[in-house]
């Protein structure tokens, strides 16, 4: 099946520090700071729902690889923003450019690749 997802696609999400996001919650740290592991995962989830849409029903999107410098520090209770735009397209594998942000500017930045699968099938093969 062909399946027809543009580049240039954005993507858009936001959350609300809590402790369950941070460093010391996740064990990738000692401070009660937004952890690096949230981060990835936002990003993560930023590109999977910027390209939904564009999925035939049964398909979905699994990430295989991630490049990100988290570069600030954010407290609880701060808002982390994360836009992704979709670069590049090469059949079922998808590249995204994301920038992370908090209310005091930029915390972030990175690519992330995700693949295209028939969930059905991905499923069967595990």
């Amino acid at each position: 099946m062909e399946i027809t997802i543009p580049t240039g696609v954005k993507g858009k999400e936001e959350l609300l520090v809590t402790f369950e996001d941070t460093a010391a919650r996740y064990g990738s740290g000692l401070v009660e700071v937004y952890a690096t592991p949230a981060f990835v995962a936002l990003m993560e989830n930023t590109c999977l729902t910027s390209v939904l849409p564009y999925l035939p029903e049964g398909f979905g999107t699994v990430g295989i690889k991630v490049e990100l410098s988290h570069s600030k520090a954010t407290p609880i209770g701060m808002k982390v923003t994360c836009e992704s735009t979709l670069v590049e397209v090469d059949r079922r594998r998808l590249v995204f450019e994301c920038v992370g942000y908090d209310e005091k500017g930029e915390i972030g930045r990175g690519r992330h690749e995700r693949f295209i699968i028939d969930t059905k099938k991905f499923m069967e093969k595990l």
